[in-house]
């Protein structure tokens, strides 16, 4: 196909989606803008966990038992640094390790995150584009019962365990969108901007923080389409529906079309979901979300893309 695709996405969730677009799609035609509010500082090093995810998941090198991190991995590095008496609750394994410091040397040497990573995407020999919604600093922050989170320290060292009351995303408003990514949204040729099924909270709220990224959005000129990550009101993974029954929003496919209102052309619902569709005020594509297989992930982004098709179409 030669339509181009901007896809806006977190980690695991948004990452199978991706790879399904990027396999249907032209060579170089799908851009994909990835969430840094979960990026953050450790053993001095700078880490971008969904950046990093995506990365392996569309060069095919990432590891399928964790679902995080790199395929054939050792972890010699880790297993010594607990030895020490070094912190492991975030766990480094050797060959992510060195995607981590030669990342932290660029930007210390004064180069963007998104020439870095485009840099990363070709020496694993993507086409896709590989994009960081800012270049900038910006921080996801849990506030829980047990007190104000570090995103990691939530998702990670916590488990999601503490009850979420708010999040707010650090440095957003003081932020500028991806000069790259911004211009994706204008490329010739664009078919569609499809938000992946990532968490609204943790993962796509942080873009739409950033000052552009609504204007950006709302200025389209292709359709924008959501695909739902819960079925049957339960996340596929993740916390998603934890976090929604804890800040006081009903646990439904619904919920999410809601908290994007205002943005989207269409939503995508499973076919689980099927009943729903006549309460959504933007149109539905019912479709089977769930992205087990390879096959799977390339029939969702052939859904996605087809829905896409007919909203864009005359009328």
């Amino acid at each position: 196909m030669s339509r181009r695709v901007v896809a806006l996405s977190g980690g695991i969730g948004g990452a199978k989606l991706a790879l399904g677009l990027q396999r249907v799609l032209s060579p170089g035609a799908l851009s994909v803008v990835a969430n840094t509010g979960d990026d953050f500082e450790h053993l001095g090093l700078a880490i971008c966990p969904d950046l990093d995810t995506l990365l392996y998941t569309l060069a095919g090198v990432a590891n399928p038992e964790l679902g995080w991190g790199r395929s054939e991995e050792s972890w010699n590095f880790m297993a010594e640094l607990e030895r020490l008496g070094g912190e492991g609750w975030f766990r480094l394994g050797d060959r992510d390790l060195a995607v981590h410091i030669e990342r932290t040397r660029r930007l210390v040497a004064g180069e963007s995150l998104s020439a870095i990573m485009g840099a990363f995407a070709r020496q694993f020999g993507l086409d896709t584009q590989l994009l960081p919604m800012s270049d900038e600093r910006v921080r996801t922050f849990v506030d829980t019962d047990v007190g104000t989170l570090a995103f990691q320290q939530y998702f990670v060292a916590r488990q999601c365990a503490p009850r979420v009351r708010a999040l707010h995303y650090e440095g957003s408003a003081a932020a500028h969108a991806a000069a790259g990514a911004l211009a994706a949204l204008d490329q010739p040729g664009l078919a569609a901007i499809v938000i992946c099924p990532s968490n609204p909270y943790l993962s796509i709220d942080p873009i739409l923080a950033i000052p552009g990224w609504r204007a950006a959005l709302a200025s389209r000129k292709a359709p924008l389409i959501a695909v739902s990550p819960l079925i049957g009101g339960a996340a596929v993974k993740g916390p998603t529906a934890k976090i929604m029954r804890e800040l006081g929003v009903e646990v439904s496919a619904l919920s999410v079309a809601t908290h994007y209102a205002g943005l989207l052309d269409g939503f995508v619902l499973d076919e689980t979901d099927a009943a729903l569709a006549a309460c959504c005020s933007v149109p539905v594509r019912i479709t089977r979300t769930l992205m087990r297989s390879l096959e799977d992930r390339e029939n969702l982004a052939r859904e996605v893309l087809g829905f896409a098709a007919e909203l864009a179409a005359p009328r």
